[in-house]
């Protein structure tokens, strides 16, 4: 039996990370995609802004600007217990 010693020629400890460095590089050319289903669509398209609700938020926004919008705590806590209770 003949045996050769470590410097085999054959061998190359580097071959693992040259083959896997060409597997990233023909796998890069891959794009990601974002697929939206139909029923998605149908609700994002349907949602018409409610028109009380909508002057509601701009009489809030017109407040804060002003500096007249007041929070009043107790009821601000009150619909939190309510939220997470129920």
């Amino acid at each position: 039996m003949r045996i050769h010693g470590p410097n085999q020629t054959n061998f190359n400890p580097y071959n693992k990370s040259i083959n896997k460095q060409t597997d990233m590089k023909q796998q890069g050319n891959r794009q990601d995609k974002l697929e939206i289903s139909d029923e998605a669509k149908k609700m994002h398209g349907s949602e018409q802004p409610n028109p009380a609700r909508q002057k509601r938020i701009n009489q809030i926004k017109q407040d804060i600007e002003s500096g007249t919008y007041q929070v009043d705590p107790k009821v601000t806590a009150k619909k939190m217990i309510d939220f997470w209770t129920k």
